[in-house]
Formats: C-alpha cells, structure tokens, sequence
C-alpha cells in the first residue's frame, strides 16, 4: 500500500506548490472551465496529455480510450465530442495516438482477445480500408507505426463526420480536427498535417449532418 499512499502526499506537494506560485489558484479553478483544445488520445499510462503538450489545469479537455478510437457506437466518445463543441465550445479537436501502441500492436496479431475483440475490431477495419498499402511495407516495425498514423487520420475522420462538429464549424467556422501522433523514442509531437477542411467537403457528400445551418 505504500504506493497508494504516496499519492496523497504527492497531491498534498502540488497543492501547496500552486498556492506558494498563486494563492488564488484554486479559488480560480472552481470558477469553471474554458478550454479551447479536445485531446482524444490513448490511455497509454505514458502518455499524459497535460505533461506532453505544456497545457495548465483548464487548457485541455481530455478523452483517452485504448487506441485513441473514435466509434459511433461508443456513446462515453460521442458525449465528449457532443459537450466539448456545443457546450465549450473548444476550437480545436486533436486525435494523438502514439507509437508503439499496444492496442494497436494487438490489432495486428491473429489472436482472440476475448472481449477486447470488438473494439480492435475498429483498428482492423483501419488495416482492411490501407491493407494494400501496409502490406507494401516489409519491415514489420515500420508498418506498425504505419498503421499507428492511419488508425489517427481515420479517427480524425469519425469525428469530423459526427453532427456537432459539421453544425458548429458550418455556422462558426470552429472546431478544426487535429491528427498528431506522441514519438515516445524522442518525446516530440508530429503533426499529421490532417486537411480538415478538404476531408469535411467529402465526408458531407454521403454523411452531411449539417445541411440545417
């Protein structure tokens, strides 16, 4: 139990740093929220969203899941998009996935996860939709961490085709989509340069939600 108790005087430590920085701190943190990112990325205990991008208490509202999925089932997803746009308001959304997933690792191997098995599933259909691409790659490293970017850019995807997102950016011009991958090797962000805009005209070709604005 002694780890367990280490976070107590850890958080104990915290606090009294941010009062000695700013005594008014907290009385400013219970005022209420007004963050202008979404950080969907994956639940990977190396992986803090906070930690790697530099952002404070209140900058950054967070979802993290196995592989950073975004699945229109997944209706935890779907309310954080829905109260993150239309009720933050946040400006940008951001998919980061990371190398050296294990989830999607797990994706790439012919084995029963017994109930992890549908949720992979997502990540799989990301393989089957590039699968000529990814077979293209021999080394098996390099066609991992292929796979960690495309599994990005389709997520970046199933956000930009949720209703709340085409509704707000077709009246407001906001939220744009994100798609970023965390190298652990070096610790350094990589933008995937994701065309939000160009992939939206698409996507409202056959999923347009916004057609009311």
């Amino acid at each position: 139990m002694e780890k367990y108790y280490q976070i107590f005087e850890k958080n104990k430590k915290w606090v009294e740093e941010h009062k000695a920085s700013d005594k008014d701190f907290f009385k400013q943190l219970a005022e209420g929220q007004n963050p202008d990112f979404l950080y969907i990325g994956c639940s990977d205990s190396r992986v803090t969203a906070e930690e790697m991008t530099g952002s404070k208490p209140g900058e950054m509202f967070v979802h993290r899941n196995i592989a950073n999925v975004i699945s229109n089932t997944d209706l935890n997803a779907m309310s954080v998009i829905e109260y993150a746009v239309s009720y933050l308001k946040v400006d940008h959304i951001v998919v980061c996935g990371h190398y050296y997933c294990g989830g999607v690792k797990a994706a790439m191997e012919s084995k029963d996860y017994g109930i992890l098995n549908p949720w992979l599933r997502n990540i799989r259909d990301v393989y089957r939709l590039h699968q000529k691409e990814l077979d293209s790659i021999s080394n098996a490293d390099d066609r991992y961490q292929r796979l960690v970017e495309l599994n990005v850019l389709e997520q970046c995807i199933n956000v930009t085709k949720t209703a709340a997102v085409q509704k707000r950016y077709l009246s407001d011009g906001y939220p744009k989509v994100h798609g970023w991958v965390f190298d652990i090797k070096t610790g350094h962000l990589i933008d995937l340069k994701f065309d939000f805009e160009e992939n939206l005209k698409h996507i409202r070709e056959i999923y347009d939600l916004g057609h009311s604005v």
